[in-house]
């Protein structure tokens, strides 16, 4: 039988108004029990009577009614789908309340706000920063720093909630609590892991914070993280560690660790940003030659094996490192070329507009274009010409005016000079050749980046001088994916863990 939840209601406000001290904890105890089980309005209306409890009670530290009083509010929090009690109690001044008891309670008290204040950050952003502005941050740290082992698992919670918000990330830094941070990354429930990981990348935009994450261990904890993270948690480890990269002091470091493999795993993920992602990553790791070695054999591997999402990222992958001076010959003796030429007859519109692109830009070499030749290129961009996308017929065009200049394939060549897409890209390629005078323009690709998108133009240059001079631009650009990623699927929202 159901309750009569008005007088319920009634009944519990007469007992706090002017109920003995046994009478309100007997009260609060049934509400707490019963939170669940209330139509959501009654709850929400006990909201304002608690925390006028708690703050009247909270320079009483042996009052038995705070703990309860803290306790109950948890159960209220939990309640609904949307958090809204949870705002309502951030609203009330009752987190405030729980923050100024939290130091000056014993250990029992003291585990009851912190499940609260769990509940509480992680329910809802704006109680993140009523705690941050309001001197929680310094209180959790302080607690992190006196060990709480009991506890420790909430705090580092807590903390990775609290680092989604940046006056707390600035404030980090200077408390000492970048530590902890990594710990929060290294520990927890998974979505707490992967607030901790995007806070780290935020952070270690900056070469000073880079630094100091690095000696901390991040690495490792990253590394831990793409082995075995959910897809999600997997990509926002991967951009993390792309922005650590951004110093090429680490680049050893990382693929040291293992990193490759990891990212041309994300490479044959479901997440499209993934796949961008470890591009870059790759990109980036590639400055060392024998990086480069380790990722073509890996992108190799997926082009015979990959779907085709997969395969056209590992062309994409070939089509820059084939920017790199030093990369060229790692690419042609990786036994990529005959298989980016097979590919140049896929089902697949993606995978062809980025072989052909990886082509074109590889016929800049004549080592290569004697390689591309006997695999059997020249027919088959040939046939390109007369495709229907724009991308197809230029990228065919520029590596057959590649050809075009090499006696043995002149002759055959010779018969689509008159085609629109070779004389358009034969003009274009003049035109930018005749601009540039002593600066190296190696491809149509390198200029279309050079002009629309810079930063992704950056590291497709062939000058390996380039290639170091903007690693922190690199990273920029790869930060900024994730980011907008992450928000756009709503990850933290949908992913509420109640305790």
């Amino acid at each position: 039988m159901n309750p009569n939840w008005e007088e319920s209601l009634n009944h519990f406000e007469r007992m706090i108004d002017s109920g003995t001290e046994s009478m309100r904890i007997k009260a609060v105890i049934k509400l707490s029990k019963l939170s669940n089980q209330a139509p959501e309005y009654i709850p929400s209306q006990t909201i304002p009577i608690l925390s006028n409890l708690i703050a009247d009670d909270s320079s009483n530290n042996s009052s038995p009614l705070q703990g309860l009083v803290v306790h109950c509010l948890k159960c209220i929090a939990r309640q609904g789908d949307d958090g809204r009690l949870a705002t309502e109690i951030g609203q009330s001044g009752a987190l405030c309340s729980i923050l100024r008891l939290l130091p000056q309670s014993n250990a029992s008290v003291q585990k009851i706000c912190l499940k609260c204040i769990w509940c509480l950050v992680n329910l809802c952003n704006e109680n993140r920063l009523i705690v941050a502005m309001n001197g929680g941050l310094e209180i959790i740290v302080n607690m992190l720093s006196s060990s709480m082992d009991g506890v420790r698992r909430y705090l580092l919670e807590i903390l990775s909630a609290l680092s989604l918000v940046r006056v707390v990330r600035r404030g980090l830094v200077s408390l000492g609590g970048l530590r902890f941070l990594v710990e929060a990354a290294r520990v927890g429930n998974m979505l707490s892991r992967e607030r901790a990981c995007q806070a780290i990348g935020l952070l270690g935009i900056t070469r000073r914070v880079r630094r100091m994450l690095v000696d901390l261990g991040v690495i490792d904890v990253l590394m831990e993280l793409l082995r075995v993270g959910d897809g999600a948690l997997k990509v926002v480890a991967g951009n993390t560690l792309g922005v650590i990269l951004a110093n090429i002091d680490y680049i050893d470091l990382v693929a040291q660790s293992g990193a490759i493999p990891l990212f041309a795993e994300l490479i044959q993920g479901s997440e499209s940003v993934g796949q961008e992602i470890a591009e870059d990553a790759f990109c980036l790791l590639a400055v060392g030659e024998a990086n480069a070695v380790v990722i073509a054999e890996h992108l190799v591997r997926i082009l015979r094996e990959g779907n085709a999402e997969s395969k056209a990222a590992a062309a994409n992958v070939f089509w820059d490192l084939s920017g790199y001076k030093h990369t060229v010959p790692v690419i042609r003796n990786s036994g990529a070329i005959p298989l980016l030429v097979e590919l140049l007859s896929s089902q697949s519109n993606e995978v062809r507009e980025t072989v052909s692109g990886a082509i074109a830009q590889l016929s800049y070499s004549q080592a290569d274009r004697e390689a591309l030749n006997e695999s059997g290129a020249v027919p088959l961009l040939l046939d390109l010409l007369h495709d229907d996308s724009e991308e197809l017929k230029d990228n065919a065009a520029e590596a057959l005016i590649n050809f075009f200049d090499d006696t043995l394939q002149h002759e055959t060549i010779s018969q689509v000079v008159d085609h629109p897409s070779f004389r358009s890209m034969q003009n274009r390629l003049g035109r930018i050749r005749g601009a540039s005078d002593n600066q190296t323009v190696s491809s149509m690709r390198q200029m279309n980046i050079d002009q629309a998108e810079p930063t992704r133009g950056i590291y497709r240059r062939s000058s390996f001088g380039l290639i170091e001079a903007s690693m922190q631009t690199c990273s920029m650009t790869i930060f900024l994916k994730v980011v907008h990623f992450h928000f756009d699927s709503s990850l933290i929202k949908s992913k509420n863990i109640y305790i």
